[in-house]
């Protein structure tokens, strides 16, 4: 485990790169490309909303919290005319098949990619979704067969109860969705505003406007660099998430996350160096021995 880091923190670095193989592997796009799905955010919206069911624009927007409302109801609710939720579970799940395939190579039959399976599952059904809705909804679905895939569904499920926990610390910090992003990006120094503001379709004057409002609150400089208590505020709400994100590594126990972590790493390095997730990206994250 990393010195001074969280163990939820630590086990997130760790399991999000294999989750996220569902959002930037190509096998994704072609296959809801094959269901008809129009483009890429499309594809994402469906695939990741899928388990609420025929989710509303104004459901997923809230749920998904950084998103401007009109860039999901581009895709949401015709998502659903295209192809229904569980028709989309089923493409997911065979895209994250191919793309694991794909990535791990020989690896993925082998006794380790079973042990971590084994283990993210123990960890993910440990889980308290409780006021948690992407959480819950994922931990819902029935588990695959294969190893692998339930590798990546335990990472979902984690990844989601982690998120529903981050939207918590959040609104707690009295940060709405364009704040989250502002307040974020003020302390990165990877990640430029315009990429934010692109990548989640926010316009310059929202963005204007949203660094008023934490100018006055304090969490930013004239310049729009967080301040002492702009970054104050913002470890405020990573540890929040952190300590909202800890049972299932409680529950699983020291000896056990610490063997989980040990066989996610060489899988989690492997995800980078196939170029499947880019750096920078939108959460900050890296290859483990970065």
């Amino acid at each position: 485990m990393a010195a001074n880091q969280p163990v939820a923190r630590t086990m997130w670095r760790l399991y999000e790169p294999i989750h996220a193989i569902t959002y930037f592997a190509p096998e994704t796009r072609a296959a809801t490309d094959a269901l008809g799905l129009r483009g890429g955010w499309m594809s994402y919206f469906g695939c990741r909303a899928a388990p609420l069911g025929p989710a509303s624009a104004a459901l997923v927007t809230a749920l998904f919290y950084n998103f401007h409302p009109a860039m999901v109801a581009r895709a949401v609710p015709d998502v659903w005319g295209y192809a229904s939720p569980d028709r989309l579970l089923t493409a997911r799940l065979q895209a994250a098949d191919e793309a694991m395939r794909r990535i791990f190579g020989a690896v993925i039959g082998s006794d380790s990619v079973a042990e971590a399976a084994t283990l993210a599952r123990t960890a993910a059904e440990t889980t308290d979704n409780a006021g948690r809705p992407m959480g819950a909804a994922n931990a819902a679905l029935p588990w695959p067969d294969q190893p692998h895939l339930v590798l990546w569904q335990a990472t979902t499920v984690l990844r989601e109860h982690r998120g529903d926990g981050h939207v918590a610390a959040l609104l707690t910090a009295g940060l709405g969705p364009l704040d989250a992003h502002v307040s974020f990006s003020a302390v990165r120094s990877d990640w430029s505003a315009a990429a934010v503001r692109t990548y989640r379709h926010w316009s310059e004057q929202d963005w204007a406007e949203s660094e008023d409002g934490l100018r006055e609150r304090g969490w930013l400089d004239e310049h729009g660099r967080a301040t002492a208590t702009g970054l104050h505020g913002r470890a405020n709400v990573e540890q929040l998430t952190d300590r909202l994100a800890e049972r299932p590594w409680l529950e699983l126990g020291t000896v056990w996350t610490r063997r989980l972590a040990e066989l996610l790493r060489p899988l989690t390095t492997a995800v980078f160096a196939a170029g499947t997730l880019p750096v920078p990206n939108p959460w900050g994250l890296a290859p483990p021995d970065d």
